[in-house]
């Protein structure tokens, strides 16, 4: 077993928007987000199974099929494959949990996030 502090986590900030904590498991990637107001994570897709909960605030996710709306206290369940946008309708913090871990993140491989 291993704990993990997210206040001992050293943030990156992805832009001046955005920022993050992660967690890389042998099978999982845990990230805590910190979106400001107006940010917009661009459309994307990623093979890995993501349930995004919303700790703080307000978050829209847009797919080919709509928008949902996500508040403080609820998760929502993103399929593999399937394009999303996500804008923060409020400064808000987000914890994503993807399955199989984010090997794009490991290798640095996340320019989407970082414009």
């Amino acid at each position: 077993m291993k704990l993990y502090s997210w206040n001992e986590i050293a943030e990156e900030h992805l832009n001046p928007l955005l920022g993050r904590r992660v967690v890389h498991t042998d099978r999982l990637t845990i990230a805590r987000l910190n979106l400001k107001q107006g940010c917009v994570v661009p459309s994307h897709w990623h093979e890995n199974e993501q349930v995004c909960t919303v700790e703080e605030g307000r978050l829209q996710f847009v797919y080919p099929a709509g928008a949902i709306e996500v508040g403080a206290g609820e998760s929502l369940e993103i399929p593999s494959g399937v394009p999303h946008e996500v804008i923060a309708l409020e400064d808000s913090v987000a914890l994503d949990i993807f399955a199989p871990r984010r090997e794009d993140w490991i290798r640095g491989d996340d320019a989407y996030l970082r414009r």
